[in-house]
């Protein structure tokens, strides 16, 4: 991750202008030391100095919803590993007291009753806009403030956080601005930045926790989730004292760790981004960004097979913004087929880098036809897309050559060697070759006059008996690797997997 998102601590907090300004825009966590401790609920609610007692006389008749698992003190977020159970606030602060009467080393038994076991007040509103429901700790808002910074900002909701033990809550991202308030106590943030997400394995977006991390905090499953041991090198982490707050920009993965008797206060609230986003532009927006990911997966699928240095994508549309998958100047391939090589053109012409490559070319082609009679085509592609990629050595002799190389081996073999060019292109040419080879046609339409150029594709073509046949296979593998990279872009950061139990490129 590059180092220009690294989070910052303030020592002061900035003005509301500094923050809309220069700080939330960059969606970069910072940390504010000192932002609560002019509040009334950093003197009144402190657990070691009375706290608990104060807020007995204030809302302990209130009902609240406390979160149990039997993965505690780890808290996952979804349905399937907790509770939530009803609990009358002066509950809770009973179960509080009689932990700080009590050694900080509790052993549990089996069958405990439900007063032995831990509990989490988690996301109890104290302010809620979203949703029209009951406000269970709305007196609380008496002793907290308003934060300056976000004196102009229209609030999602207020929530109070309080744990009686150690809690860790599970790795997962808001969708909302996040400002976490640390009244007393201590919490340890890790956070990672959206594009870390695939090693986090974002559950499924059709699920009801799609915003939390799939990985087990305790014991991690590396053969099934072999990118999250990756996941740390790419987290930062923030330590809030109390009276610290902490800036969570939406969509950033984050997990908590809160020491005994942890109490926090979070404001949310959307984002310049989310709400000038008009609702009719959303297909639009999904199909650039899945654009721009794929691009990028692409890329990526091409540094695992050790080739060297990518193109950078840049972020737009394909083929300069026209219509999704075009394929740029391909469509020339198929004008004026008449061209010939003038008969004093012999291998012994050729350049003798383009010489070793037409060799390299012609033999591995002979070799895997003769190894593969019976598996060619496009079943051949869709196997090959999936697995052993980094054995494909006819892509790896068109990625590392010259462009210009390249190309006059092609034209010597057009010219010498045209049913090994027709065996090539349409049995030997895996998706990933495919897409190899267009990126190289790209780097000769460079470097090459339209006239050239145009002369190229002639002679390249007129080696097959059915000229379109053999574009088209070209590009159905194009499309092949393309759509691999788009299964990957749903696995890594949708959490949807469609190839199932199918091996994949990671």
């Amino acid at each position: 991750m590059n180092s220009t998102i690294g989070i910052r601590a303030y020592e002061e907090l900035p003005t509301p202008k500094d923050f809309d300004s220069l700080i939330e825009p960059t969606n970069v966590p910072a940390v504010f030391r000192g932002c609560t401790i002019g509040w009334r609920a950093f003197s009144h609610w402190n657990p070691s100095n009375g706290g608990l007692d104060y807020l007995q006389a204030r809302i302990g008749s209130c009902m609240v919803e406390a979160m149990v698992s039997e993965s505690a003190p780890v808290f996952y977020g979804d349905l399937g590993n907790h509770q939530r159970v009803p609990l009358p606030f002066s509950s809770f602060l009973s179960f509080c007291k009689k932990r700080m009467q009590t050694e900080r080393k509790h052993q549990k038994h089996a069958g405990s009753s439900l007063e032995d076991e831990q509990f989490y007040l988690a996301q109890v509103p104290i302010m809620n806009s979203d949703r029209d429901e009951q406000v269970q700790l709305e007196t609380l808002r008496e002793d907290i403030q308003m934060p300056p910074i976000l004196a102009s900002k229209e609030l999602s909701s207020i929530n109070f956080w309080m744990n009686n033990a150690h809690a860790r809550s599970s790795t997962h991202y808001d969708p909302h601005h996040n400002l976490l308030c640390v009244v007393s106590g201590r919490k340890l943030v890790v956070l990672w930045p959206p594009a870390a997400s695939p090693t986090l394995y974002p559950m499924p977006i059709y699920g009801e926790a799609s915003n939390h991390s799939s990985v087990t905090l305790e014991n991690p499953d590396y053969s099934r989730y072999p990118r999250a041991e990756r996941s740390m090198e790419f987290a930062q982490k923030a330590v809030l004292e109390a009276g610290d707050a902490l800036f969570i920009p939406e969509g950033w993965f984050h997990q908590v760790d809160s020491d005994d008797l942890t109490i926090a206060i979070n404001f949310w609230w959307r984002s310049n981004v989310m709400s000038c986003m008009s609702e009719h532009m959303d297909a639009y927006y999904l199909r650039r960004i899945l654009r721009r990911l794929i691009d990028k997966e692409m890329d990526q699928l091409l540094l695992k097979l050790e080739m060297g240095k990518t193109r950078i994508c840049a972020s737009k549309l394909p083929n300069d913004g026209q219509a999704d998958f075009a394929y740029g100047n391909y469509g020339k391939m198929l004008r004026g087929m008449s061209f010939k090589f003038k008969e004093k053109n012999t291998l012994l012409d050729i350049e003798p880098a383009a010489v070793q490559v037409l060799h390299e070319v012609v033999s591995l082609v002979h070799n895997s036809v003769s190894a593969n009679h019976d598996h060619v085509g496009n079943d051949k592609c869709e196997k090959v897309v999936t697995a052993g990629m980094k054995d494909d050595l006819v892509a790896k002799i068109l990625w590392n050559v010259e462009a210009k190389t390249l190309q006059h081996a092609f034209l010597a073999m057009a010219r010498y060697f045209p049913r090994s060019l027709e065996a090539l292109v349409l049995h030997v040419l895996t998706p990933i070759g495919a897409e190899v080879l267009t990126r190289k046609f790209d780097e000769m339409d460079q470097l090459t006059i339209d006239e050239d150029r145009n002369k190229f594709y002639e002679a390249f073509y007129s080696a097959f008996d059915d000229q379109s046949t053999a574009m088209n296979s070209i590009l159905k593998g194009k499309e092949s690797f393309t759509r691999q990279a788009y299964k990957n872009v749903l696995d890594k950061f949708v959490g949807v997997n469609l190839e199932g139990s199918k091996p994949r490129i990671r």
